[in-house]
């Protein structure tokens, strides 16, 4: 016998499938005091210091998308740099003021433009602005829930985000520059204060700054896998949650477990620059002369940071994979093809992407033998990837779609994963990989798999729930041209990085004119600087959609996607608390789309099955009787 909901006599069904519990008149009075007290909050607890999980997940969103509009102008400054080595940048002088010397890019400051925009991409806006809008934003509506396990801590981790956000936006004004290492701020540069100007106060702001972020992470990861594990509402057995929720709880498990170790590789540097330690410095030369660090290795610092670096791409893009196999599902009418294959997929990516950081190392001198071990396993991470791959393609074959703007980003997300894929197997052969170490191909081979598939990720997500946060639709049309914009711009930009990557392009270098080899790259160069910054300016398109929008875009009705899952059944606006009435029960797996012998094309999991006979299958049956 299937567990029946506990519905009180205020609580009345309306509309048969598809349809969710609403309160009856009587309980009026009630739900209006609900709201009265919700509206009477003082807009500074209801709107700054908020413990709602929607507005928390709201203030991540509109935070991770300044940061991006910071992070493409930083990249299409140095793309301007790289595109045209010998013109002149004069007319950035207002802008960048001393940085700018004889109408030259400081090259000091090049390296800090990269070293910002990588930081602020990959931490900023795909770990906070992603994981944290959209775990924070659907875990708690997804499984049932009134909100996150607590508030509080969920508060905490916006204000120790932003904190984090005020103290690395500084570190751009301080007269050295902000961090020069390189996102991935290996030393000495970065263990020695007196090695160039960006290793001064820069970076000692931006390892303060990553300390709070990683405080950030952890606050939140923890109060998204309590919520999962203990807050699920009736019926929502862990094989009955959204694959989006799978991959939130999933990615936060791994955030729990790795962030902590880059929180200790930064605190070893901090000892090693302010304290005289040497940890990671051994036989340094300044000048000529001799430090007195001895017994340290800068390996080791590139062993704990890639122990958290590899599953960070992961973090980045599992959320993404969710939130995909969830717009797909609903937009192909079909229910996803092979849901515990999904499920077992993002475990195995899961407890693989702990043990392969060493192919990021594969150059440092590593033992052949291990580094065969780390090849292995960096192949066999394709397989899982694989399966996802398949699933999202078997989804989408004779599917009934509807290319939403939602559905052509989850689309192009799959494409991207694919293409950025297929370059990862090459780069994760030992062989390959010292050849192409430290070249373009490797720049074009993350672009593609993890920084834009990310962001596609992103945006289908933004466009498929903004009706839900904001009660409003998004112009579908601007959305489409917003799509066509970015796909063309992301494959015209990293497609001929590939190629010059192959030929021996290096990265990290602020002229190549020095060398007669990369000078026939001169023309792709300024094709490619070209298509990166219309791609970049493409995404202003998406940003006056989004806050027009909110206060202009078509009302949205309570379920505009004809969508199966829980957040589809509070109201079009929810309060704090989500549900009005009584939380829904939960019956069925979240994927009933297009189901044989159903009056409609989609059944929602609080459902039960005792009112879709017509459709249940034989085992559905006998929960039903």
């Amino acid at each position: 016998m299937a567990a029946k909901p506990n519905l009180s006599p205020g609580v009345q069904t309306q509309g048969g499938v598809g349809s969710a519990p609403v309160p009856a008149t009587e309980h009026g009075d009630h739900l209006h005091h609900d709201d009265h007290e919700h509206h009477d909050q003082h807009w500074l607890w209801k709107y700054v210091f908020s413990q709602d999980h929607k507005q928390i997940a709201k203030q991540f969103l509109i935070t991770g998308m300044l940061w991006a509009i910071l992070g493409g102008t930083l990249s299409s400054l140095f793309r301007l740099q790289l595109g045209w080595p010998e013109g002149s940048m004069e007319w950035l002088k207002p802008f960048l003021g001393k940085w700018i010397e004889a109408g030259k890019l400081n090259p000091e400051f090049y390296l800090a433009l990269v070293t910002m925009h990588g930081t602020i991409m990959v931490f900023f806006v795909l770990t906070a602005g992603l994981s944290g809008t959209f775990s924070n934003f659907l875990i708690p509506l997804q499984v049932g829930a009134r909100d996150m396990a607590s508030g509080f801590m969920n508060m905490l981790s916006y204000w120790f985000f932003f904190l984090s956000s005020v103290v690395m936006f500084s570190s751009l004004f301080i007269e050295t520059g902000p961090a020069s290492a390189g996102w991935t701020i290996y030393p000495p540069l970065s263990a020695l204060p007196q090695a160039i100007p960006g290793s001064g106060s820069g970076m000692t702001l931006w390892l303060v700054s990553m300390a709070l972020f990683i405080v950030s992470q952890l606050l939140g990861g923890v109060n998204y896998v309590t919520t999962v594990i203990n807050m699920r509402t009736r019926g929502m057995s862990m094989s009955k949650l959204p694959l989006t929720i799978w991959a939130f709880f999933l990615t936060a498990i791994l955030g729990i477990l790795s962030f902590p170790v880059l929180f200790s590789a930064a605190l070893l540097l901090i000892f090693d620059r302010s304290f005289g330690t040497s940890f990671f410095l051994s036989d340094i030369y300044i000048a000529g002369q001799a430090l007195s660090n001895q017994g340290g290795s800068p390996v080791l610092f590139q062993h704990l940071f890639w122990f958290l670096g590899h599953p960070e791409v992961y973090i980045v893009i599992m959320p993404a994979m969710g939130m995909v196999s969830e717009i797909l599902s609903t937009n192909a009418r079909k229910p996803i093809f092979g849901y515990r294959a999904m499920i077992g997929s993002l475990i195995g990516i899961s407890l693989l992407s702990f043990v392969v950081w060493a192919h990021h190392m594969f150059v440092t001198g590593m033992n052949p033998f291990l580094g065969s071990v780390f090849m292995f396993l960096t192949l066999i991470i394709a397989v899982p990837s694989g399966v996802k791959v398949f699933n999202w393609l078997a989804t989408l074959w004779r599917g009934n779609i509807r290319f939403t703007a939602a559905m052509l980003f989850s689309i192009g997300f799959v494409s991207l994963f694919i293409s950025g894929g297929l370059t990862g197997i090459i780069l994760g052969n030992a062989t390959l990989d010292i050849q192409m170490h430290n070249t373009y191909f490797v720049v074009a081979h993350f672009h593609l798999v993890m920084g834009s598939s990310a962001f596609f990720g992103l945006f289908a997500g933004v466009y498929h729930w903004f009706p839900k946060m904001f009660g409003r639709m998004m112009d579908e049309k601007l959305g489409y041209i917003h799509f066509w914009l970015t796909f063309a711009g992301v494959y015209l930009v990293f497609m001929p990085m590939h190629y010059v990557g192959i030929a021996g392009f290096p990265r990290r270098y602020y002229a190549w004119t020095g060398f007669d080899a990369f000078s026939q790259f001169a023309d792709m160069n300024k094709f490619i600087s070209i298509a990166a910054i219309i791609a970049f300016l493409g995404q202003f398109i998406f940003i006056f959609n989004f806050f027009y929008s909110i206060y202009r875009g078509r009302r949205a009705t309570q379920n505009p996607w004809n969508s199966t899952t829980l957040e589809w059944t509070t109201p079009i606006n929810p309060g704090h608390g989500n549900w009005p009435g009584e939380i829904p029960a939960v019956y069925r797996w979240p994927y009933d789309y297009s189901k044989p012998g159903s009056d409609v094309d989609f059944i929602p999991q609080d459902v039960p099955y005792s009112k879709t006979q017509s459709s249940n299958l034989p085992y559905e049956q006998e929960l039903a009787e």
